[in-house]
């Protein structure tokens, strides 16, 4: 066979064109001999692999052509060698760090779980939430209160943060912080911030603690809400939401909770009112035997007085509920 205009046809073929007896003959000769050997056809397989080994050749020598380039220009830098290796080291380390950063941010921005916070993975970074959270839905006593509408004087600091040390068993807790803020400035996270707006919240009190022995802090905020349906779907909904949004903490230089240590929370909903109790360790540390987080939150609960003093104003002396 034989190469011509960029395609292979055979020998025959050739002398045929050409006219020439004599080349034909030799054609015919050549043939003989291959038969006579066996391989005078070369099959195509053999001839795709000899190509490979061109191409991979071609490959190796273009990889070493780079390398030596880049050798050279490192070399002007006056680096030796082993300066090289490390460089081309710490070149490579640096590109994976970045490809994983903008992975996580990517993955953040689609959503999904917490969360990340669904936004807390680019907005909320590090930001202090509960590792647990249970909701609590409004109890009957709190019917006088169900409705904003029947309940329409705004909430004040002083009224719900009124007494400055709140107490229950062993636990004593100090108020080092309070405010009064709209509810969108109080919340983190998509999580917290739509179920705020869909239960047409209007006003959000704090009030930040710590325990008499620094080991504690916990923090009360307290949501006027439209109605019992709307606290309800608040607490309950915080469940499954609570790492995709919360409520921040108040800023105080007496007391602060750990960015990433161990806290629990629940809801409480009381009429047109949801309560989230935040708590946790001051060190962050999980809580070991000695650690009574039940007492804890009852302690901080104390600033629920403040809606049991408003069912007394609408219903009267008679209808206040046992302490």
């Amino acid at each position: 066979m034989t190469e011509e205009g960029g395609s292979w046809r055979p020998r025959g073929a050739v002398a045929e064109e050409a006219g020439t007896a004599h080349e034909a003959h030799e054609a015919h000769e050549h043939r003989g001999m291959a038969d006579e050997a066996g391989s005078a056809h070369v099959p195509a397989g053999s001839v795709s692999a000899r190509r490979g080994a061109a191409d991979e050749g071609a490959s190796v020598r273009t990889r070493r052509a780079v390398d030596e380039e880049d050798e050279n220009f490192l070399a002007r830098f006056g680096l030796n060698h082993r300066q090289e290796r490390l460089l081309k080291i710490v070149t490579v380390a640096v590109g994976i760090v970045v490809g994983a950063v903008s992975l996580t941010i990517a993955v953040a921005s689609l959503g999904g779980g917490v969360g990340t916070d669904q936004t807390s993975a680019a907005v909320g970074f590090e930001m202090p939430r509960p590792d647990s959270y249970q909701g609590w839905t409004s109890p009957k006593l709190f019917a006088p209160v169900g409705e904003r509408t029947s309940d329409a004087k705004a909430l004040t600091v002083k009224e719900v943060f009124a007494t400055k040390t709140l107490k229950s068993g062993h636990v004593t807790l100090k108020l080092v912080s309070s405010r009064l803020d709209d509810c969108a400035s109080v919340a983190w996270g998509a999580a917290l911030t739509e179920e705020l707006a869909e239960a047409e919240c209007t006003q959000a009190v704090r009030g930040l603690y710590t325990s008499a022995d620094k080991r504690y802090v916990a923090q009360y905020t307290l949501f006027n809400l439209r109605d019992t349906q709307a606290a309800d779907g608040l607490v309950e909904a915080m469940e499954t939401q609570h790492r995709g949004g919360w409520t921040q903490a108040l800023p105080s230089k007496k007391a602060a909770f750990p960015a990433d240590g161990y806290t629990e929370a629940s809801g409480h909903a009381m009429g047109h009112y949801a309560g989230l109790v935040w708590l946790a360790k001051a060190d962050g540390a999980d809580p070991a035997a000695g650690d009574d987080f039940v007492t804890l939150s009852l302690a901080v609960r104390g600033a629920e007085k403040a809606v049991y003093r408003r069912i007394v104003d609408i219903t009267g002396p008679s209808a206040k509920p046992s302490q």
